[in-house]
């Protein structure tokens, strides 16, 4: 095999991950394409971070991707990115981009399918897979004048996402979040109103919410190959998610617990639209009805990916042996325990309310069982590790702002 090189788009703690995961693996050096350069990746020893602050733009993204291509010839370049509006526009461009890069991407129309959260229900409910109660409110076509008389029969506290999380992306307005938790009518009206005014063209999901603090919430990752087979399923229980609004309802910290009925509900969806490359699952436990809810399927690797390294079960293989060697993987599905966090251990356990889970977590601790993503034997320079620190100690203050204390009815 000639020389490998994995390039990512992006530049958050994720895509650190996954590279640090090639290299784990392979050894190999990476290049990231970043709109700014970011502390996840900096002064590592084996990334390289090409920065070109107008990535935004399609053309742009995909005119930095053949530079950096051809300044790294004679080698096998993957392609890779853990963010829906990268992987929307990879896709659209992706016959000018296999000129150059592997990628582990589906097709235009799949991607369309599964990047849609009202098709992901609908593909869900007729394969019996459980999804939340919801409204679909299509925002062109809500005039202001209309809101109020929009007729929404689900009981309060509701959910509020947009459909495509890549369109959203590109909105702008004052107050915008990544998730919304209503406790009333006129939180809704106010959001639908916002949304009309910003001249908003897509989807708003308005579902029940599932009760239950975070540690109800899961997260699964899954590698299905070009062969049509998942390779790859990897389930959590999630500790702690992200509070800031561009990042709520992203897993801090992660417990793996395999969820058997979770992995084949994901199987048998990602087998069903014929999707190929690496997806995202996040579902919750509803104890009314004692089964899991899914809520969406992510495109792309999740931006907390490393519980899969940590647990065994190195992602990067499964592509390298799929795109690069053409060669068949014995299916795994992770079951080793791993605590997964960007957080300190002593604030996390802070919002862990139960006190079985408290203890157990302290078990997994004392065998040497937490990781950090960002945290790597291999980085030796003394401005990495400053860095680290650095945003370590961010998460603690955005905490100490956006969520100072736990909540036993979840958010």
């Amino acid at each position: 095999m000639t020389e490998l090189l994995p390039v990512a788009v992006g530049g958050d703690i994720g895509i650190y991950a996954l590279l640090r995961a090639f290299h784990e693996e392979y050894g190999c050096r990476a290049v990231v394409l970043s709109a700014v350069a970011t502390r996840a990746v900096r002064d590592s020893s084996f990334i390289e971070n090409v920065v070109e602050p107008g990535i935004d733009d399609a053309e742009t993204l995909v005119r930095g991707l053949e530079q950096i291509a051809a300044a790294h010839p004679g080698v096998t370049r993957v392609l890779l990115t853990n963010a829906d509006w990268y992987v929307a526009t990879l896709v659209a461009h992706r016959v000018r981009l296999e000129q150059h890069y592997l990628m582990p991407l589906c097709s235009p129309e799949v991607l369309e399918l599964v990047s849609n959260k009202d098709e992901f229900a609908r593909v869900c409910a007729e394969l019996s897979i459980p999804t939340p109660q919801t409204v679909a409110v299509h925002i062109p076509e809500l005039a202001a004048a209309d809101i109020p008389r929009l007729e929404v029969d689900l009981a309060y506290p509701l959910v509020a996402k947009p459909s495509s999380s890549a369109d959203y992306h590109y909105l702008d307005f004052p107050g915008k979040k990544k998730i919304y938790h209503l406790e009333s009518r006129a939180a809704l009206d106010e959001l639908l109103g916002a949304l009309v005014q910003a001249g908003y063209r897509g989807t708003f999901l308005v579902q029940e919410f599932i009760p239950g603090d975070e540690t109800q919430m899961r997260s699964l990752t899954a590698y299905r190959d070009t062969r049509g087979v998942v390779t790859l399923l990897a389930t959590g229980r999630v500790l702690l998610e992200e509070h800031t609004p561009g990042t709520l309802g992203i897993p801090a910290a992660i417990l793996t617990e395999p969820y058997e009925d979770a992995m084949d509900a994901a199987s048998a969806f990602l087998d069903a639209v014929g999707y190929v490359g690496f997806a995202n699952f996040d579902y919750k436990w509803d104890v009314r009805r004692e089964r899991h809810a899914f809520f969406e399927m992510n495109p792309r690797i999740g931006r907390n990916n490393y519980y899969v390294t940590a647990a065994g079960a190195n992602p990067a293989r499964f592509v390298v042996e799929d795109l690069v060697h053409g060669n068949a993987v014995e299916p795994v599905r992770v079951r080793a325990e791993i605590l997964y966090s960007v957080v300190p251990f002593r604030w996390l356990q802070r919002y862990i309310l139960d006190p079985a889970l408290r203890a157990r977590l302290r078990r997994v601790v004392r065998r040497g069982g937490l990781v950090h993503p960002l945290r790597y034997r291999a980085e030796r320079s003394w401005r990495r590790r400053a860095s680290v620190w650095a945003v370590t100690a961010n998460y603690v203050r955005k905490y100490r702002r956006y969520y100072p204390r736990p909540t036993a009815s979840g958010t």
